[in-house]
């Protein structure tokens, strides 16, 4: 037994003995984790389902106003979102952060339940596509969701649900901070009866800290509802447009603690340009409160430019998809029986170019082998059908689930260049050929099953355990299939899968919420890339991890909340032809340790001051674990004040004591050391008003 397991069975044990707090004051209704909304797939209740979810509610996002999704996420056990430049991030979700070509695809991120991209084509940073700033709240679901959710859903799920403007309802908000920091942020909504409709708006301008470094960005959601006694109809659109001139790595060994470096961008010609439109009807009928038909059509568009500033040569990338498709569920519940049938189809029409300016710097070497020109210009159609279903019964006390998907993936890739490793002109390069390998036109096919268990135990009132065992899948991106290196012409990969084994126990009480969890993940059919750069898919990884999340009022003045968790990732197999041997090393990008804690005190009605305690552990930075990030602790003071039962005023204070730390650290053979360095000491006021 390792130590991950014996100490999440000595946690568990201590939730199920935890003894009710006599204290009088009671948690707030919001701040009770829940996932029940007429915008999720389907309804149900953290406590009753045999999984762990997380909520960050909306009374959470208008605390924090978050600059960047991470200032919101950083708040849930098992995710670990790495900050970049601008609004970009990488993603972790009960896993390392994930990097690559399709690592994304690990992690699905959606809005109204209803996928942010395409199933075939993730991005590291599509969750600034959504309007997190000014949602209703983000629900998280962690482990394997892809019964319902599909591919994408290996590792779990971040939706987040916009909020329905249709109701009477009027607010403004203005963020003022550091750095040329602005946010202008309003909603507004009619209510006729049986139909509403309002729009939901924010407008940022930030010059960030370091040197040429800023982001333009505006988002807006609009619904409409009409409804009858038996039917809805709610209709909602998401617009974004983001404008960004990005500030790259610093290089050097710990450059990240100089005063003088902190604020330098190597890479001044660095930008990323991006518009996202989804448009999506939701369709439901209800009969005899005990079934529920649902069909949900949706449309996106979105198109991105940036510069791969992170590569020799520095291409640029010019990436889009257009498309859309339906999700369909019929449900039915009574006697404690609770069934949901469903069917999803989408279709894609994705495009993808690379190209370089002017000639890469550098050897000779990189000079021959990455010349001017495009390297890449591509278009695949894909299509995606699946079906599934769910079923859960409960019996006194003991709630048994059960649910299965089964999903068909078609890729039908067009190079607009010529195939293999030529200029685009079709002349040989030196030193072997050309890096960049463009496979010839072809068709792919992928299918996959995946069943889910869970049983859930109510001990009390208050407390409840339970256990899942779900297989996970992931179908490989676009990006690693058609986007080769070297000698490689075929990608021949599988799709990547995860046996996931969940225990855990949920309790919540009127002064304390407590949820705590142990899991082990064992995944198969990893995808990475090899020492001769292939795309292969015969990689094995093991994450285990425990996690604890409380809310817990301590007094009438003061409550707590914590989010915690501690986890291992470690590789289990990898390449027979591999240099060197990483089996039974710690993943890089993988700190054992990450916490987030929070002390609030009240001492009059309308006044709330917060201190956060964010901490992230030591970790590697190479997969051979010769190089290490030494972790840091970084505290931030908030409050804010009740002026009026219309008008609320806030005051922010990051990295109170003006650390220096790192928000991404990584180690390659190219560039050594690199960092994305934490922002200095900075500030934020924030005003509200509500009529």
């Amino acid at each position: 037994m390792t130590y991950i397991s014996k100490l999440a069975i000595l946690m568990v044990t201590a939730t199920i003995s935890s003894l009710s707090f006599s204290n009088s004051r009671l948690l707030n209704n919001s701040d009770i984790e829940h996932i029940t909304t007429t915008q999720q797939r389907y309804q149900f209740i953290g406590t009753d389902a045999a999984n762990s979810t997380a909520t960050v509610s909306e009374a959470s996002l208008l605390s924090i106003a978050p600059i960047h999704i991470e200032e919101a996420l950083r708040q849930i056990a098992g995710i670990g979102i790495q900050r970049g430049s601008g609004q970009e991030y990488l993603p972790a979700l009960r896993s390392p952060v994930l990097t690559g070509a399709g690592a994304c695809g690990a992690v699905l991120t959606s809005e109204d339940s209803i996928p942010i991209r395409a199933a075939g084509f993730c991005n590291n940073n599509e969750l600034f596509e959504a309007h997190t700033e000014m949602a209703q709240r983000i629900d998280v679901i962690k482990g394997p969701a892809t019964v319902v959710y599909g591919s994408n859903a290996l590792h779990g799920v971040i939706n987040v649900v916009s909020p329905d403007t249709t109701e009477d309802s009027a607010w403004l908000g203005v963020d003022v901070g550091s750095f040329g920091y602005k946010r202008l942020k309003g909603r507004y909504g009619l209510d006729n009866g049986s139909t509403g409709l309002g729009a939901n708006v924010s407008i940022t301008r930030d010059n960030g800290f370091r040197d040429e470094e800023s982001v333009f960005q505006e988002k807006m959601n609009l619904r409409h509802r009409y409804n009858t006694d038996n039917f809805s109809v709610h209709t909602g659109l998401t617009y974004i447009h983001l404008d960004q001139q990005t500030a790259g790595y610093l290089s050097g060994e710990d450059s990240y603690k100089s005063d003088l470096l902190i604020n330098f961008n190597e890479n001044p010609e660095a930008y990323r340009w991006a518009k996202a439109l989804r448009v999506w009807s939701k369709f439901e009928w209800q009969k005899n409160n005990a079934q529920r038909i649902s069909i949900t059509p949706y449309f996106r568009n979105q198109d991105m430019q940036f510069v791969m500033h992170f590569l020799p040569g520095k291409p640029i990338e010019i990436n889009g998809q257009q498309g859309g498709g339906v999700q369909s569920s019929w449900q039915y519940w009574k006697d404690g029986l609770s069934v949901i049938v469903g069917a999803d189809a989408e279709f894609t029409e994705g495009n993808l170019k690379q190209f370089q300016e002017g000639p890469t710097k550098g050897s000779a070497f990189l000079r021959e082998t990455i010349p001017a020109g495009e390297h890449y210009n591509y278009q695949v159609d894909a299509l995606m059908l699946a079906s599934f279903a769910q079923v859960s019964q409960q019996w006194g006390r003991w709630t048994l689930s059960a649910g299965t998907r089964y999903e068909a993936m078609t890729y039908d890739y067009r190079t607009l260049l010529l195939p293999g490793r030529t200029k685009e002109n079709g002349e040989k390069c030196g030193f072997g050929g050309c890096r960049y390998s463009r496979p010839s036109d072809k068709r792919v096919d992928f299918n996959r099953f995946s069943p889910k268990l869970g049983v859930t135990y109510a001990v009390s009132n208050e407390l409840s355990i339970f256990a899942s065992l779900a297989d996970g899948y992931r179908i490989p991106q676009a990006s690693e299939l058609f986007r080769l290196q070297r000698e490689q012409t075929v990608a021949e990969l599988s799709p990547e899968t995860g046996l996931h084994r969940e225990v855990g126990a949920h309790f919540n009480s009127p002064t304390l919420s407590l949820k705590a969890a142990y899991y082990l993940l064992a995944k198969q059919n990893v995808i990475y890339r090899d020492d001769d750069f292939f795309n292969v898919s015969n990689g094995e990884t093991e994450h285990e991890g425990i996690e604890l999340s409380v809310r817990w009022q301590l007094h009438p003045q003061w409550s707590l909340s914590s989010a915690m968790t501690y986890a291992e990732h470690t590789y289990i197999g990898q390449a027979e032809s591999s240099d060197a041997s990483i089996i039974g090393n710690e993943m890089d990008t993988a700190p054992r340790t990450i916490a987030n804690s929070q002390i609030t005190w009240e001492p009059a009605t309308p006044l709330e001051i917060t201190l956060e305690w964010q901490h992230i552990g030591k970790y590697f930075t190479d997969a051979e674990n010769a190089h290490t990030y030494s972790g840091h602790d970084v505290l931030h003071l908030s409050s804010h004040y009740q002026l009026n039962p219309h008008t609320t005023l806030r005051f922010r204070v990051y990295n109170l004591f003006d650390t220096r730390y790192a928000e991404r650290a990584d180690f390659t053979s190219f560039t050594g050391a690199r960092y994305f360095p934490g922002q200095p000491r900075h500030f934020l006021i924030s005003a509200e008003y509500s009529w």
